[in-house]
C-alpha cells in the first residue's frame, strides 16, 4: 500500500429501528474501483430496499457480507483501499466508525441443541419416569395455558426445520406455538414475532379459546382446477406483508365509515391558476396536496384523529407532529409513503415531496424511515374512478380518509340548480377513539376548508 492510500471501511447506515436485515444482493467485487456513493450491497428490510453506498472512491480490498446474510446498523460491509482523492471525501465517515463500531453486538445464538429442545425424547422418559426437577424450557409457558388444546401440540421434526430466527424460536416456545403451523410473511417466507403473535391471536379467538369469543367459520379449500384451466400466481412482497396487516387492522379495530362531499370548483379554478408557474419551478400541483393541506388544518382542529390508543387500550397517545402518509399505487403493490412534519410546509413543498415519494415508491427506493411515524393516511383513488369506499384503517393510527373521482352535480343555490365540483369523501374511523358525530364535525370541516382553497396556499408561519 502506497503512502497516498488508506483502508476505509465501509459499515451500514442508521435504519431506524430495524435489525438484522436481510443482505439481498452484493454489487460489487474484490478488486472493482468505485467512485464515492457507489452501491455496495442492497438491503430489504420487511417495508422496502434499499442500498449501501461507498464512503469513498478506490478499489474494493475487502467484502465482509455475503447474499443472504444479515446485518444491523454499524456491521462492516467492505473495505476500501482509499486513493487519497477518495480518503479525503470519506473523512466524515471516518469519524464516525468509531461510534458505529461500538453498536452493541447481539446477544450470541445459542448452540443448535439448545433452540431445538429435545422435547421427544423427554415425554418419552416421563412417560416410564418422575420428571426431573429441570423441565425443559417449554413446560412452564404450556402450563400456563388455560388449555393446551387450545393450540396443536408442537412437531417437534418440523419445528427444528421451520424458517425462524433464534428470538422467533424462543418466542413461539414460550407461547407454546408450532411453527410447523404458522405462515411467514418475512424475507422468503422467514416466520416474525407478528407471524406468531397473529397465530395465537386466531387460536383464542376460535371456538372454545381463552378469549371466549367465536371464530369466523373457515373457508372452505376448494379444488379450482376441478372446474377447467387456472394459473397460480404467487403474491408481491408487498401483498404478502401488507395481507396480515390489513387483516389484523380489520379484525381488531371496530370501523365505521363516514361519507361526506366537498366542493373543488374553486379549488379545482385556483390549481389551474397556479399550476403553470409551479411547474416552472418544477412542481407538479396535484389536487392531493391540496387534501393534505386541507386535512393537516382539519387535524390541528380535531386533536382526536390525530392519536393512537396505546398498547394498554386505556390511554390516547396525542401527537404533537403532524405526519401525512398517502397511499402510493406502485407495480408490486401499495405502499404508504409518509410526508413528515407536514404541518410546517405549505401547498407547494407538500406537492413537491408528494411527487419525489411517489418516484421513489414506484422504484423501490423508499427507506424504512420515509414509511415510519404516520400519525393519519389518505388513500385516493380520483385519478382511478369510483363514488365512494371503505378504506381500511392504517393502524396503530386511529382514521384514513379515502378520496374517490370528483365529477360535476347539480347543487341547490341561492333558489336554482348550479353544476358544481363534487369531491367524494369516506372516512373510517376507530369508533373505541372517535364517534360519529366527531366523525361529521371532521368531514364537515374538512369539506369547508377544501372549499376555500385561498386559505391553503397562505404562507405557512
Amino acid at each position: 500500500m502506497s503512502a497516498a492510500e488508506s483502508l476505509v471501511e465501509v459499515r451500514v447506515p442508521d435504519m431506524g429501528n430495524f435489525k438484522d436485515v436481510a443482505v439481498i444482493d452484493v454489487l460489487v467485487k474484490v478488486g472493482e474501483s468505485i467512485e464515492p456513493e457507489a452501491p455496495l450491497v442492497t438491503l430489504e428490510t420487511e417495508k422496502a430496499t434499499m442500498d449501501v453506498p461507498s464512503t469513498a472512491a478506490g478499489v474494493i480490498e475487502k467484502i465482509h457480507v455475503a447474499k443472504g446474510g444479515k446485518v444491523s446498523a454499524g456491521d462492516l460491509v467492505a473495505t476500501v483501499r482509499a486513493s487519497e482523492r477518495g480518503a479525503g471525501a470519506a473523512a466524515g465517515s471516518a469519524q464516525q466508525a468509531p461510534g458505529a463500531a461500538a453498536t452493541p453486538s447481539p446477544p450470541p445464538v445459542p448452540a443448535p441443541q439448545q433452540l431445538v429442545e429435545p422435547a421427544p425424547q423427554a415425554q418419552a422418559a416421563a412417560a416410564s419416569t418422575p420428571a426431573p426437577a429441570a423441565a425443559p424450557a417449554a413446560a412452564p409457558a404450556a402450563a400456563s395455558m388455560p388449555a393446551r388444546g387450545e393450540l396443536p401440540p408442537i412437531n417437534e421434526p418440523g419445528f427444528s426445520r421451520a424458517h425462524a430466527g433464534p428470538s422467533v424460536r424462543k418466542f413461539a416456545r414460550e407461547l407454546g406455538v408450532d411453527l410447523t403451523r404458522v405462515t411467514g410473511s418475512g424475507f422468503k417466507g422467514r416466520i416474525t414475532h407478528e407471524d406468531v403473535k397473529t397465530f395465537v391471536k386466531g387460536a383464542l379467538a376460535s371456538p372454545g379459546g381463552a378469549a371466549g369469543g367465536g371464530a369466523l367459520p373457515a373457508v372452505p379449500a376448494v379444488d379450482f382446477a376441478a372446474f377447467g384451466p387456472v394459473e397460480v400466481q404467487p403474491l408481491s412482497r408487498v401483498q404478502r406483508i401488507s395481507g396480515p396487516r390489513l387483516h389484523a387492522s380489520w379484525v381488531n379495530i371496530p370501523h365505521v365509515t363516514q361519507f361526506d362531499e366537498a366542493d373543488i370548483t374553486d379549488l379545482e379554478a385556483l390549481r389551474a391558476q397556479l399550476k403553470d408557474a409551479a411547474a416552472a419551478q418544477g412542481i407538479k400541483l396535484t389536487p392531493l396536496a391540496f387534501i393534505v393541506r386541507a386535512c393537516v388544518k382539519a387535524l390541528q382542529a380535531f386533536a382526536t384523529f390525530n392519536a393512537s390508543l396505546d398498547p394498554s387500550g386505556a390511554n390516547l397517545v396525542l401527537k404533537k407532529y403532524v405526519h401525512v402518509g398517502f397511499a402510493a399505487d406502485t407495480p408490486n403493490g401499495l405502499m404508504v409513503p409518509v410526508v413528515r412534519d407536514a404541518d410546517r410546509k405549505d401547498v407547494y413543498e407538500i406537492a413537491r415531496q408528494l411527487a419525489e415519494l411517489s418516484e421513489a415508491a414506484r422504484h423501490g427506493k423508499l427507506s424504512g424511515a420515509q414509511m415510519q411515524g404516520g400519525s393519519f393516511t389518505i388513500s385516493s383513488l380520483g385519478g382511478i374512478g369510483g363514488t365512494a369506499f371503505t378504506p381500511i384503517i392504517n393502524a396503530p393510527e386511529v382514521a384514513i380518509l379515502g378520496v374517490s373521482r370528483s365529477a360535476y352535480k347539480p347543487v341547490y343555490r341561492d333558489g336554482t340548480f348550479v353544476p358544481r365540483l363534487m369531491l367524494p369523501l369516506s372516512l373510517s374511523y376507530d369508533h373505541r377513539v372517535i364517534d360519529g358525530a366527531a366523525a361529521a364535525r371532521f368531514t364537515t370541516f374538512l369539506a369547508k376548508t377544501l372549499a376555500d382553497p385561498r386559505s391553503l396556499v397562505e404562507a405557512v408561519p
